[in-house]
């Protein structure tokens, strides 16, 4: 009789690389689950009386077999890869079950034998998986949900990254990715293949662009080595000038000055989740994807001109967790998770109908910032957030430039931009 289940970290030169004491675990074990590999590594040491169970497919089914059989007094071993808590099971089935009922056994990570085998230390490397669903192949602007997004936002700010694959999300499609997103020359690519089997094979270090045309073995290990430092560059009050615009009408832009405050009033936090209704340029929410880092922005840009020009200031500031579409609001951004914060630069004549949406699909707590150039446009606003019940203040900002003029210097006004900040109805 058994009140635990062990969950015990298995490598892939199987009994060889288990402990004794772990062994016996498994011996006596009256049910052992493990995935189809790991229970073919440890078949001989699994009692031909024990019920075996094989995981693949079937993760959810995990914890009430686990429930089911301690309940009923029997002994659990689970097998799982490597150390069970780096990317593996251990941590779901504490989410699941009783903690007091497992008791986990790690083995030494394969990512530890991937650095050992190359002699490089890793104790500054970021830990990545794409161990998880088949999501396809990275497509630019994609979002949270793709598999691959998780370890695109680690490389935004790391130098050495080593990550879990499958054999969906393969060594070669993240290289794919890498070139889909410019960052191809940054960084270089190695591949531990079948480590501690017989046929274990460690490539040399490759240019993305040879890895994105390899097949590697699978299990394998990604480690991806940044080449160069990034460039030092503000996350927040980026020049005008360091965004395309549209040439030879300019303007399209919301200028340093009122990004500035109008960032200031979303109160953006890391994990933000943001809208930005009327990109334009994508000023505003490509400085609040820098400043959100765990979070994501939407953006939508109906003019063709501004949304291929707002793509490309995307990928000059390798603006990862931005995605933008070509199309109108309201209809076009129903798919998009509620907001922590909503800016909206451009209406397209629809701004009661915008307002009142993004007052419905803002959090609690979240803010909605508008900006406006005319009176008109203000009138409207402040008329329709009266009637929400949404607790709103309106900001009139006139900024001022200096100029040359000869040797000397004058002071040349922008155009005044009011800047509307609302909450959602009931929260003050």
């Amino acid at each position: 009789m058994s009140d635990r289940c062990r969950i015990i970290g298995v490598l892939d030169n199987g009994a060889a690389g288990i402990t004794a004491g772990a062994l016996r675990l498994i011996h006596e074990a009256e049910l052992v689950i493990g995935a189809t590999r790991t229970l073919k590594l440890l078949a001989a040491a699994i009692d031909v009386n024990a019920e075996q169970r094989d995981l693949s497919g079937q993760l959810t089914q995990v914890p009430s077999w686990v429930a089911q059989a301690l309940e009923q007094g029997r002994s659990v071993v689970v097998l799982a890869s490597g150390d069970p808590l780096c990317h593996g099971i251990a941590a779901y089935l504490a989410g699941k079950l009783d903690r007091s009922t497992l008791e986990i056994i790690p083995n030494v990570s394969t990512l530890q034998w991937a650095f050992a085998r190359l002699g490089l230390s890793w104790q500054h490397a970021a830990i990545a998986s794409v161990h998880s669903r088949d999501a396809g192949e990275w497509v630019s602007g994609a979002g949270p949900e793709h598999g691959l997004y998780a370890l695109l936002q680690q490389l935004r700010n790391a130098t050495l990254v080593a990550a879990f694959t499958s054999p969906e999300n393969s060594p070669d499609r993240i290289a794919r990715m890498l070139l889909a997103e410019g960052l191809a020359p940054e960084f270089e690519i190695l591949v531990a293949q079948h480590l501690l089997q017989k046929d274990e094979c460690i490539s040399d270090w490759l240019a993305v662009e040879q890895a994105a045309l390899q097949h590697f073995a699978d299990p394998n290990i990604v480690i991806l080595h940044r080449k160069q430092p990034q460039p030092d560059e503000a996350l927040f009050g980026l020049p005008d000038e360091r965004f395309h615009q549209r040439t030879p009408e300019r303007g399209l832009i919301t200028k340093r000055e009122v990004r500035a405050v109008s960032l200031a009033r979303l109160e953006l936090r890391a994990h933000s989740i943001v809208w930005d209704i009327g990109a334009g340029s994508g000023a505003v929410g490509l400085e609040a994807s820098r400043l959100c880092p765990h979070g994501h922005v939407y953006a939508i840009e109906k003019n063709e001109a501004d949304y291929a020009i707002a793509l490309s200031n995307r990928a000059s500031l390798k603006a990862a967790n931005y995605t933008l579409i070509h199309g109108r609001a309201p209809p076009d951004i129903s798919g998009w998770p509620d907001a922590d914060a909503i800016f909206i630069g451009g209406s397209g004549g629809e701004l009661r109908e915008l307002i009142l949406l993004c007052l419905q699909r803002l959090r609690s707590g979240g803010r909605l910032v508008i900006n406006f150039v005319t009176i008109e446009n203000l009138a409207n606003a402040v008329e329709t957030l009266k009637e929400s019940g949404a607790p709103w203040d309106v900001t009139q900002l006139q900024a001022a430039r200096s100029r040359p003029i000869l040797d000397l210097h004058r002071m040349q006004a922008e155009n005044p931009v009011w800047i509307i900040s609302a909450g959602k109805p009931g929260n003050e």
